[in-house]
């Protein structure tokens, strides 16, 4: 298993590391689970995991030292219980992270299994083909459904939305987090 460690939380583009380390950014609805995934894949708590969606508002930095790369938790959008100019602040440092961050490598999408793929999920596909970078699918909670209703959903989005990389996960099982290492291994090779 992977060990990552909190690195810092950053509220302004120009507070990121000034080093080359090759980043994946962790992208995903509030509430789907991206919390509990960087938790499950560092082996102990090192985010913050919440009952109410929409917690976190900075981009959060955690780094692999072995294998030399960081995940970066990105605020969950589709939640807005908070003030507008509060969301668009996180939506402007969000956006300027995913097009103009020279060290992305790739964008890591965070599904709750039980979700249908909407405008939001097909716009961070688009804005990933735009800027070339690695792109990938990780449905989470897959514990709360059957083997069969799993593979479903993995072979419908493969087809659906054409993409190559789509993987399940249960943080309970633990079943999972071995492919997600590697595929961001992977990705962060020169």
């Amino acid at each position: 298993m992977a060990h990552f460690t909190f690195e810092k939380s950053v509220e302004k583009i120009s507070s990121f590391p000034r080093d080359h380390i090759p980043e994946i950014a962790l992208v995903g609805r509030s509430n789907a689970g991206k919390s509990s995934l960087i938790n499950a894949l560092g082996n102990e708590r090192i985010a913050k995991v919440s009952q109410t969606p929409g917690k976190t508002r900075l981009l959060n930095l955690f780094l692999n030292k072995k294998d030399h790369y960081r995940m970066v938790d990105m605020p969950g959008y589709g939640y807005a219980a908070r003030s507008g100019d509060e969301v668009r602040s996180w939506q402007s440092l969000a956006e300027d992270f995913l097009l103009a961050r020279v060290n992305l490598r790739g964008l890591l999408l965070i599904m709750d299994i039980r979700r249908d793929w909407s405008d939001d999920e097909e716009m961070l596909r688009k804005l990933a083909d735009t800027r070339s970078l690695h792109f990938g699918i990780v449905l989470t909670k897959a514990d709360k459904l059957t083997r069969g209703p799993v593979i479903s959903k993995i072979n419908q989005l493969k087809q659906e939305v054409n993409v190559e990389t789509v993987l399940a996960v249960s943080n309970l099982k633990k079943s999972g987090l071995p492919e997600i290492e590697k595929l961001m291994w992977q990705w962060v090779q020169p």
